[in-house]
């Protein structure tokens, strides 16, 4: 029995598949582990105290309390993250600390940016 096995285990082709078929399984069980620590987390989005903005009240509306640049030349006000902020030059760049100031400035908002 001992022989029949040892033969069996000595052909090439029988060792080689045994071997894919081992290397195979660690490989996943290796993915498989790797991904339990990410499963056991809470779902959802944590959202910080500070990345929550104030909000301030603007006609009767409760608007984000947050930074918005412009552009000296345009008409349009722009979180810092927005492609378009992110084309104005620095010679032509103008922060405003809230929404507020930069609609009294006569700004509006940009329309590519998520408000």
């Amino acid at each position: 029995m001992i022989e029949k096995l040892k033969s069996f285990l000595l052909d090439d082709a029988i060792f080689y598949a045994l071997l894919v078929i081992s290397v195979a399984m660690v490989a996943f069980l290796l993915g498989r582990n790797s991904m339990i620590d990410v499963q056991s987390q809470p779902a959802g989005v944590q959202i910080s105290q500070t990345a929550v903005p104030a909000l301030e009240q603007i006609d009767g509306q409760q608007t984000a309390t947050v930074t918005v640049v412009a552009s000296r030349s345009g008409t349009k006000y722009h979180l810092p993250t927005c492609p378009g902020a992110k084309q104005i030059k620095d010679s032509n760049l103008i922060t405003f600390a809230t929404i507020s100031e930069a609609k009294a400035a006569g700004y509006g908002p940009a329309a590519n940016c998520d408000w």
